[in-house]
């Protein structure tokens, strides 16, 4: 009887012991990656309900739907960028939201915009909310920058694609927007108006772009 109480408290010992290093695991992934998801855990060959045992316990806040991050991480203002970038991995921050990024403007919309491809399922997050703008071929897939937020892989739009975006959807965002997005573009040199130009030509908004250009 006595060997076989030791073998159940060993069994347990050691079970005890697996879980601790599985949500150490968890936890040091966390320190490094500011956003942890459930296929990021299951990387590390931990199952994915150690996320929820570590926030019941504390350890870990969620954010959003599969988003976990150490509680009281510094957050930066480009947080809802990574947020969706997680969980809709195709969609490219365009329009006010790649206005922003780039500092650009005086624009500072609630949502976050983004294109996806024509087609696609539509995302519906719980947060935060997004402004959906579909494009096909050449408009969604030209101009596309990757940059790294809170340890996330980001797409957005670089400036010449995004003023010249802002210009053929002068209609959702008005023309004032799209005309101050070229005026600050140009003169705060984050791009040129041959880059734009370029990017007006591959869109077919030559003709329709070239008066406000001529007058930069």
């Amino acid at each position: 009887m006595e060997n076989v109480a030791y073998c159940l408290q060993m069994r347990d010992t050691v079970y005890v012991m697996q879980q601790a290093a599985r949500s150490d695991r968890v936890l040091a992934l966390a320190r490094k990656s500011p956003i942890v998801r459930p296929r990021d855990v299951e990387r590390l060959g931990v199952p994915r309900e150690y996320l929820l045992r570590l926030h019941r316990a504390g350890q870990l806040e969620r954010i959003g739907r599969g988003l976990y991050r150490l509680p009281n991480s510094p957050v930066t203002e480009r947080h809802n960028f990574a947020q969706v970038a997680s969980r809709v991995p195709h969609a490219v921050i365009c329009l006010l939201s790649a206005l922003v990024f780039h500092d650009i403007g005086t624009q500072n919309p609630f949502e976050v915009w983004i294109a996806i491809p024509r087609g696609s399922r539509r995302p519906k997050l719980d947060t935060p909310r997004l402004r959906v703008t579909t494009l096909s071929g050449t408009a969604y897939s030209k101009g596309i920058e990757e940059h790294l937020i809170e340890g996330v892989t980001v797409r957005i739009y670089g400036v010449a694609k995004t003023v010249v975006d802002c210009f053929r959807l002068r209609n959702k965002i008005g023309i004032d927007v799209a005309l101050e997005a070229l005026r600050e573009s140009i003169r705060s040199k984050k791009t040129t108006i041959n880059e734009i130009n370029r990017f007006a030509k591959l869109l077919r908004l030559e003709r329709v772009m070239r008066p406000y250009l001529e007058s930069q």
